[in-house]
């Protein structure tokens, strides 16, 4: 899939705000603001439950990579999650 598409698509399930469970967050992750070489989804399958976590790595910015962006549309599909939330901007990994 397009990186765009995949953006677009992720986007568009983020701006509809939470809908219920399964919930899936997205927490970006780098050494700078500028930079995300990491990427964790979260998924929480019902209120209460423990979450399932994935962590996706690129040395590169993960928000551009075309794998990994497809690879999130995916789980959002398989998982029929109702609520795709992102946590805002990149937290800095410490050094």
């Amino acid at each position: 899939m397009n990186v765009e598409k995949a953006k677009k698509r992720i986007a568009k399930r983020v701006k509809m705000g939470f809908k219920g469970y399964p919930q899936l967050t997205l927490a970006y992750f780098g050494e700078s603001a500028d930079l995300a070489g990491d990427v964790v989804a979260t998924l929480v399958l019902e209120d209460g439950e423990p979450p399932q976590e994935q962590r996706f790595s690129s040395k590169g910015d993960v928000r551009e990579d075309e794998f990994i962006q497809s690879a999130l549309v995916k789980i959002i599909e398989r998982t029929e999650v109702k609520s795709v939330l992102e946590v805002q901007g990149t937290s800095i990994f410490p050094h």
